[in-house]
């Protein structure tokens, strides 16, 4: 992506009219998942939940996904006892008081493609509470050893370690692949906008063509623990999301990592946006 080798982070400089607009679609899947969680209650399924996601981007102009919204309650979002890819998709769990639950959602708008994921739950969970505060260092830990350029595979498996040290099981295992995150890049507008099992195929299109081009350079678009992570970051923009679990609970966030060219640590990598629920969360209990 050209617009990542001159682009800059918010602290430092003007992001570019590109990062602006990967930005924009960012909040409003942020803002969908707010929106989303302040009207769940007792009784709601996670396919309602689903579903309550994709109407209300949809009245709001998305027309085309990475991948459709997905909605995990309780034990599900620790992905307990999860074999399959076809576990993933929204069932017909009920939210109950106490319960975790995280929405997930992957919109493009406008051409820019956003994957967020959004933990929360309905009323006290203390145990939630600790995993999303403990969330805090994974995402200082990431950005300081990309920053460092340090292999993919050994950012992830650091990650892991931490996650052992906090007392936690590693969740984002569980995922295809065992992925930590994945790139993601401009999709072109289509009056069509197909899906093959829940993914939009004009991104599943373009993240193929990047896992050829990779393949031949000696990199890969997705960020696992096996060796054809073993490189270091590639410039562009990922979708990072450490998933942790405890006990049947889990707890995540999923954001945009922009990774540039740039000789300057403080402008080679930096998240996209620190205007996000998790960080203004995080932001408040330092505060008071």
């Amino acid at each position: 992506m050209a617009s990542v080798t001159s682009a800059t982070s918010a602290g430092a400089g003007e992001l570019t009219a590109g990062l602006r607009g990967f930005r924009e679609v960012q909040r409003l899947a942020y803002d969908c998942a707010e929106a989303v969680a302040a009207q769940l209650k007792p009784g709601v399924t996670e396919r309602a939940a689903a579903r309550m996601q994709r109407e209300w981007l949809r009245e709001r102009g998305v027309r085309d996904w990475f991948h459709l919204p997905f909605a995990w309650f309780g034990d599900r979002t620790a992905f307990v006892n999860f074999r399959i890819p076809l576990q993933f998709f929204p069932t017909n769990r009920e939210l109950e008081p106490g319960m975790a639950f995280i929405l997930d959602m992957a919109p493009v708008h406008n051409g820019f493609t956003a994957d967020i994921g959004y933990s929360g739950c309905l009323g006290l969970n203390p145990v939630h509470d600790r995993l999303l505060a403990d969330l805090e260092a994974h995402r200082e830990l990431i950005l300081r050893e990309v920053r460092e350029r340090r292999p993919l595979r050994e950012i992830y498996e650091d990650v892991d370690r931490l996650m052992v040290r906090q007392g936690y099981a590693n969740r984002h295992r569980a995922y295809p692949f065992g992925v930590i995150a994945h790139k993601i890049d401009r999709v072109r507008q289509r009056r069509w906008s197909p899906t093959l099992f829940g993914f939009g195929t004009q991104s599943l299109k373009g993240l193929a063509s990047d896992a050829l081009h990779g393949h031949r350079d000696g990199w890969s678009p997705l960020w696992s623990p096996y060796t054809f992570s073993d490189h270091p970051p590639q410039p562009g923009l990922w979708a990072v999301e450490p998933h942790l679990g405890f006990r049947g609970t889990g707890a995540k966030f999923e954001e945009i990592l922009v990774v540039t060219d740039s000789k300057d640590p403080q402008e080679s990598a930096f998240w996209l946006d620190d205007e996000l629920p998790h960080v203004r969360r995080w932001q408040e209990e330092k505060a008071a």
